[in-house]
């Protein structure tokens, strides 16, 4: 309930300051400032630099603006830039600064413009990007005989609705060029043009153009096609796991209570040879719970992402609303870890809880913060803006300490008092039963393989236009479609668990604890391996930094995932056996 109330305020704020920090009323000669943000190579959306990096004209009074939590962590780094754009002025060849550009600071230029440097400012919260230059090949195959190119002119074409900057293009003069082929001094001129244009796009739809971008006809028509492969998928799944599953336990039931009498006279096979063991304790209940515990509030944490994102707070550019939304829900539902942890390890009769807690609370952010150190370290050394400021530091250890930490304990503590019982339908025996030999197939790992390929089938198609978004510039908003998705691979990862943990049981094999948790994240792994594919196949990202950035996060990012589907598959398991022990009578 508390994090319910919490997700609410956090909505709240994030559509407060939608409507607060935008709406902003000019009048003509006003001075709306422009803000410079970053820069960096184009496809390599995590390598971005300071503006001022670059031998630009600076001010004189560097003014930076001050940023929220999740803008400093997407990496924003605002100020003001030297570009006077006055509330309907138009300005012709206006001269922003003269300067000799040394020659290494022409190096410095040419380096930039062979990567495709882009840059991104804002202009009354609305964005605009341009590239920095351009080279020549001139139909020359060798690199060194490129031609390399400056733009020293930018146009700024300004759309207005009474009192409002409603929309912002800035191009680039491709007549107006420095050559930066030679190491040379040379002296430059950068200039900006302004022209206001009057529009009928009223204030409140002015962000709708970067929304429409991802919702294209032929955008959508994939979307559409995405869904119905999972959909198709997912009835062909679930109709061919409920016939089998249907007529197989229907057999079975039929077997194991048609006769009592001759039931002792016979062997007892299958899944009921082992009621006295599937119920025995997993080996590990310590990280077992813990993982459940995680696995729960990554899940909860998806859950209220979804919602913030389909009532519309996740707006294209509202910055770093999607950063502090994780920041501040994965801080509050760490409670909801800690109960689900501690109640259900105390149900396995486990009695060192404080230590469970320990476990639960560093499973998933333990492995998080090392490679946050390793990768906010190599971005130090780059001086990229991807490299969290001390204070921003502080202020996340800040919430860990007081915030998260409290909460994970609080939670703890009520679910060890909840004094839940494990609900078991089945005596277990004093000692367990020995497992018969499995053929390769029935391993773990081949188990994992099957668990994880059709749930990833589901929903490969959309993870491209996830990935282009996240380390691209692509835009997506089409969270609706992606919460369907979300929601066919939970259940497709339920129903492929649940078949193969009856396959486990009817093959004497009642160690189905892990091995239904294992199965149900495999898709994690199935979604790493996408990277790979991705990273080489579908994107142009290089460099170590970019290259780390990627497969450092994205390995936490599918392990989270590891962590949220297993407990899917456990739970959905777990009611399975119970309700087909149920079923017949146990001795």
């Amino acid at each position: 309930m508390a994090c319910l109330v919490a997700a609410i305020v956090i909505l709240c704020s994030l559509t407060h300051v939608r409507s607060d920090a935008s709406n902003h009323r000019y009048k003509e000669g006003d001075d709306v400032p422009l803000y410079a943000n970053k820069v960096g190579p184009f496809h390599n959306p995590s390598e971005t630099y300071r503006y001022f990096d670059l031998p630009f004209c600076s001010p004189a009074h560097m003014q930076e603006k001050k940023e929220a939590l999740g803008e400093v962590l997407n990496g924003d780094r605002l100020v003001v830039a030297p570009y006077k754009l006055e509330f309907l002025k138009d300005k012709e060849s206006e001269i922003v600064c003269k300067k000799k550009l040394k020659q290494e600071e022409v190096s410095q230029f040419r380096a930039a413009v062979s990567k495709d440097y882009y840059f991104q400012m804002y202009y009354d919260d609305l964005p605009l990007w341009g590239l920095l230059g351009k080279f020549d090949k001139e139909g020359k195959d060798d690199p060194s005989e490129l031609k390399y190119y400056l733009f020293k002119h930018l146009h700024f074409d300004i759309l207005y609705n009474k009192d409002f900057v409603i929309e912002i293009i800035v191009k680039s003069d491709p007549d107006a060029l420095l050559d930066l082929t030679e190491d040379k001094e040379v002296d430059v001129e950068f200039t900006y043009s302004v022209k206001w244009k009057d529009t009928e796009i009223p204030f409140e739809k002015r962000m709708e153009k970067y929304s429409q971008i991802s919702s294209l006809p032929h955008h959508l028509e994939i979307h559409w096609f995405s869904i119905i492969n999972s959909c198709v998928t997912v009835l062909l799944l679930t109709g061919f796991l409920a016939t089998i599953l249907m007529r197989v336990l229907k057999n079975d039931f039929v077997k194991y209570t048609h006769d009592e009498e001759a039931a002792d006279d016979q062997e007892e096979t299958g899944w009921k040879y082992i009621h006295g063991d599937v119920f025995r304790y997993p080996k590990y209940k310590s990280l077992f719970a813990a993982a459940l515990g995680s696995g729960t509030q990554l899940f909860t944490l998806a859950i209220f992402i979804f919602l913030l994102a389909l009532v519309g707070v996740f707006y294209p550019y509202n910055r770093g609303a999607l950063f502090t939304a994780l920041v501040v829900i994965y801080a509050l539902t760490s409670g909801i870890a800690g109960y689900t942890a501690a109640s259900f390890y105390c149900q396995l009769e486990g009695q060192n809880w404080v230590r469970n807690l320990l476990l639960t609370g560093s499973l998933f952010c333990g492995p998080l913060f090392l490679t946050f150190c390793f990768l906010n370290t190599v971005a130090i050394a780059y001086s990229s803006t991807a490299a969290l400021p001390f204070g921003t530091i502080v202020v996340i250890f800040l919430i860990l300490t007081l915030v998260t930490s409290p909460l994970l304990v609080l939670g703890g503590i009520a679910g060890k008092n909840s004094k839940a019982e494990f609900q078991a339908p089945c005596r277990t025996a004093k000692f367990p039963r020995e497992i018969p030999s499995l053929p390769w197939y029935r391993k773990t790992f081949p188990q994992m393989a099957m668990a994880g390929f059709l749930p990833f089938s589901a929903i490969y198609i959309e993870l491209y236009y996830i990935f282009a978004s996240v380390w691209g510039h692509r835009i997506y908003t089409i969270y609706s479609i992606l919460f369907i998705v979300f929601i066919i691979l939970l259940i497709v990862t339920a129903f492929i668990t649940v078949s193969l943990t009856y396959f486990q049981l009817a093959a004497e094999d009642h160690e189905w604890w892990w091995r239904s948790f294992l199965c149900g994240g495999s898709t994690g792994l199935f979604i790493y391996g996408y990277c790979l594919y991705y990273y080489h196949a579908r994107s142009d990202m290089s460099g170590f930094m970019q290259t780390s950035f990627f497969f450092g996060y994205m390995a936490c990012i599918c392990y989270g995932f590891f962590l949220m589907l297993g407990v899917v598959g456990f739970r959905a398991s777990l009611f399975f056996v119970r309700h087909i022990y149920r079923s017949i009578k146990c001795e």
